[in-house]
């Protein structure tokens, strides 16, 4: 069975849309996405330096811009495409970008939500200093003591290895000044605490918001960062995106769920590298595909078709 998932925030690096600009659909529709957006996405994904696209608004949009155009490269014909591949999950944003694959929301609707939400999640972010710290090793339940000591909130749980706490600069400094035993701290470079508390303002806009979308039911198992579960309808897909801006991303709960269906392959959409990284320590067995440029295209597709 494959899976297919997309990354969130954090993902980006300079340049790394450049390759895809040589395929003439890629390109054509990253000018409407872009139009749509009201974002010059060529420009953030081929010139921007690290700083720029850290940006949370322009760094979201750009990330499910890129996922959803690759998957289109890779899958034509789209959410009908989708509806034979085993299960489809999202990180963080990325959950925007895995609603969109399986038909959701349509490609505009996507964008339109994303680019509100990175405005929003910006303007709360500068309401107060914060930021995220990954948890790299330690025991499970020491990490999770030692970010509830400083205050903290464990806002991603990525599986074996690796928790992030998020919350305000001094409360990461505390944690900084008393850490979990045999664990290491990895300051990681976002513009705010997201998945807290801090975040709710963003949630109460972009539910006024969410009101006025129709949805879809996915074409295929959708999962959701808030408990790893298969959501089969639009509505309640579109309204968990929502609050879990203001809720912790339990990746480790998505992974268990592939593993109890029977996942035998993972195919991560581009920027591509976190998400297999982390399976490669938590799904043992599953063989893993990296989708990064479009030269690797024909490969990919062999690997969908190996994974029925």
């Amino acid at each position: 069975m494959l899976a297919i998932v997309a990354p969130g925030q954090g993902a980006q690096t300079p340049g790394f849309l450049a390759p895809w600009l040589a395929e003439p659909s890629f390109a054509d529709r990253i000018e409407w996405l872009s139009a749509v957006a009201g974002l010059d996405l060529r420009r953030y994904g081929t010139e921007a330096d690290a700083d720029t696209i850290r940006d949370t608004a322009v760094a979201q949009p750009l990330l499910v811009a890129a996922g959803l155009l690759a998957a289109l490269e890779l899958l034509p014909g789209g959410r009908d495409d989708f509806a034979s591949v085993g299960v489809v999950a999202g990180h963080s944003v990325g959950e925007i970008t895995a609603a969109a694959c399986v038909g959701v929301l349509s490609a505009e609707q996507a964008m339109v939500l994303v680019r509100e939400r990175g405005r929003e999640m910006a303007a709360a972010s500068a309401a107060t200093p914060t930021s995220m710290t990954a948890v790299v090793g330690g025991k499970p339940d020491e990490v999770l003591e030692a970010i509830e000591r400083a205050g903290l909130t464990p806002a991603n749980n990525n599986g074996s290895g690796q928790i992030v706490a998020a919350g305000t600069t001094d409360q990461l400094a505390a944690l900084a000044a008393d850490p979990p035993a045999r664990a290491r701290l990895i300051a990681l470079s976002v513009a705010g605490a997201f998945h807290t508390v801090h975040m709710r303002p963003a949630v109460e806009r972009l539910d006024q918001l969410a009101r006025a979308i129709d949805t879809n039911d996915p074409t295929t198992r959708l999962l959701s960062n808030a408990d790893g579960a298969v959501v089969g309808n639009g509505p309640e897909v579109l309204g968990r995106i929502v609050n879990q801006v203001a809720n912790p991303v339990r990746w480790d709960l998505c992974m268990a769920t592939m593993a109890d269906l029977g996942v035998t392959g993972l195919l991560e959409l581009p920027p591509a590298g976190t998400l297999t990284g982390i399976a490669k320590r938590n799904l043992k067995n599953v063989e893993l595909f990296s989708l990064n440029t479009p030269d690797q295209l024909a490969d990919a597709r062999e690997f969908v078709r190996a994974h029925p």
